[in-house]
């Protein structure tokens, strides 16, 4: 009960303050419709800023949170107490560790998927925050914990979540970010949920998906004059 006070406290604060006055989130998509038909999936993003996390929280409705689990980087959400705390009664993270236990990280998702019929699953299959704002491969994790759960994926893209707090940066400035739902993808290998991804992502933002040059050089690239 005090856990679920919290999180409905926190949402407050994200849906009402913080992504309304300070950060305008827009949502394109339906996530109501998606739970009729998907009670149980995988959730993947890419993954450039701090933002990623709440703004996906903020974007679902608070009826969908008690189902909601953000997989977390131990090493970094769990790394103090009220680090912990925070991860645990506000985002719902489940800590994984990256370095030394990664098998009992890989078991711990498999059972929460194969053992509740009604979870959301979050994850950021790049690993960690992308420094240029490019979406890099995905690793086979989400792959792994969609096949062996027969688990869909749903795909989510964020747009502009670097340009508002890029790694590195002290805190976000103020602007919009917008969370498009795309669409659900059936359990798959990872190279073909790295192209689908890739292939519907490009169609939102393309420069995110070029190769080598930092999102926030992009608009400084000069074209390549025309020889015809």
């Amino acid at each position: 009960m005090a856990s679920t006070l919290i999180r409905f406290c926190w949402y407050l604060f994200l849906k009402f303050g913080f992504f309304k006055f300070y950060i305008r989130l827009k949502v394109k998509g339906n996530f109501a419709e998606i739970h009729k038909n998907y009670p149980k999936l995988i959730i993947i993003s890419n993954h450039a800023s701090h933002l990623d996390a709440i703004s996906i929280s903020t974007a679902i409705p608070f009826k969908y949170w008690l189902n909601l689990y953000f997989a977390a980087a131990k090493d970094y959400f769990f790394s103090g107490f009220w680090m912990t705390f925070f991860s645990k009664h506000c985002i719902g993270a489940i800590p994984l560790d990256r370095q030394e236990k990664k098998r009992e990280a890989i078991h711990l998702v498999v059972n929460l998927l194969s053992s509740l019929s009604k979870i959301w699953m979050v994850l950021f299959p790049e690993g960690t925050r992308s420094s240029t704002g490019l979406v890099r491969d995905f690793k086979r994790g989400v792959s792994l914990f969609s096949l062996r759960t027969n688990t869909p994926i749903l795909f989510l893209y964020l747009e502009n979540n670097y340009g508002l707090w890029p790694k590195g940066a002290p805190f976000a400035k103020p602007g919009v970010l917008t969370v498009h739902v795309g669409p659900v993808h059936p359990p798959a290998g990872i190279d073909e949920i790295n192209k689908a991804f890739r292939q519907w992502g490009s169609l939102i933002d393309p420069k995110a998906f070029a190769e080598g040059v930092p999102m926030n050089l992009w608009d400084n690239q000069v074209p390549t004059p025309s020889t015809e």
